[in-house]
């Protein structure tokens, strides 16, 4: 009996008769085809990663707001959004916090041969913006066109609306420029068309000299201290697996098909993009920066992005080494 006894013990500590001890599910909702999936596929198809401690459920979801509804209901655990939306929530009492997915944001994209080469040149011109009026970009834009005693609102004609909508404006000469997510610009980039600032650029010119993520992976700050070594053991997984599509060209052929074109100029600058998004650093200095933004961001929106919150909520962010 006692050596039953100790058997089954070591079988509830340990692996018995073959079986590995249960991983901690993470339903991760994710859009069809968006870049997350492709880090996703690159760690499902990475060997190291089949002895994490976590087991991924990936649900697909139809729009970013779809997967805040999820998360907010309990659906899923995890998805990708912005710090800006996790500090909102928390000031009303939520416990969601965020850790960095990518710096790469948005850029202003016009046809190569436009005459448009500074903000300035876009004075009277139609801009194609997307993202609506609360979109990050086009408020700090906005801010960075006043310095040129610009006033966007007021001197260009806005066009608002989806990107894919947006790309096919300006290929068909029916806006002047376009306001667009990065990857609906680098697609524009690949077939010729010229960038003028992208996000970062912007930040940059607004005196913010840090490199602050504008995605990252939200989720529960309690659910991820109940499950800390799986969601540590996937955020680091998830880093491998975007240095493994930079860097390796095994993988990124992997990746390939989920970025749905055939065109080996469009893919490569959407690995390019995507790779310039890379988180070299993330700590108190980016941190402070990220509330800086989240200062000028509020006085842009007048609170509408940001809500009554002075400051960014403590406990925005998640450490890794926590």
């Amino acid at each position: 009996m006692k050596f039953k006894a100790l058997f089954i013990g070591l079988c509830m500590l340990a692996s018995c008769n073959g079986f590995a001890a249960e991983k901690t599910k993470i339903r991760i909702g994710v859009l069809a085809f968006g870049t997350v999936d492709w880090e996703l596929s690159a760690i499902q198809n990475d060997p190291a990663a089949a002895s994490a401690d976590f087991q991924l459920d990936i649900q697909r979801l139809a729009n970013p707001e779809a997967g805040k509804i999820a998360l907010q209901s309990g659906s899923v655990d995890m998805i990708v959004s912005d710090w800006i939306w996790v500090s909102k929530l928390r000031a009303t009492g939520s416990d969601f916090t965020f850790y960095p997915y990518s710096t790469t944001s948005g850029a202003l994209v016009v046809a190569d041969a436009s005459p448009i080469r500074t903000l300035k040149d876009l004075k009277g011109k139609r801009l194609g913006i997307a993202g609506g009026e609360l979109d990050k970009n086009w408020l700090l834009l906005q801010a960075l066109a006043k310095k040129d005693q610009l006033d966007l609102n007021s001197d260009v004609d806005k066009v608002f609306g989806a990107p894919p909508l947006l790309n096919e404006q300006i290929r068909q000469n029916r806006i002047d420029a376009v306001l667009n997510y990065w990857h609906f610009a680098a697609r524009l980039e690949a077939e010729g068309y010229r960038q003028i600032i992208d996000g970062k650029g912007i930040v940059n010119a607004l005196g913010i000299n840090e490199d602050v993520p504008t995605l990252g992976y939200v989720f529960k700050h309690s659910w991820a201290m109940s499950h800390k070594n799986a969601v540590n053991a996937f955020l680091k997984a998830s880093q491998h697996a975007k240095d493994q599509i930079c860097t390796s060209d095994a993988v990124w052929q992997q990746v390939i098909p989920l970025t749905q074109t055939k065109d080996t100029s469009t893919q490569n600058k959407l690995r390019q993009r995507y790779c310039e998004g890379q988180i070299k650093h993330w700590g108190e200095q980016e941190q402070q920066a990220a509330g800086r933004i989240y200062a000028m961001l509020r006085t842009l929106s007048n609170k509408q992005l940001t809500g009554d919150s002075e400051t960014l909520q403590p406990g925005t962010f998640w450490s890794i080494e926590q």
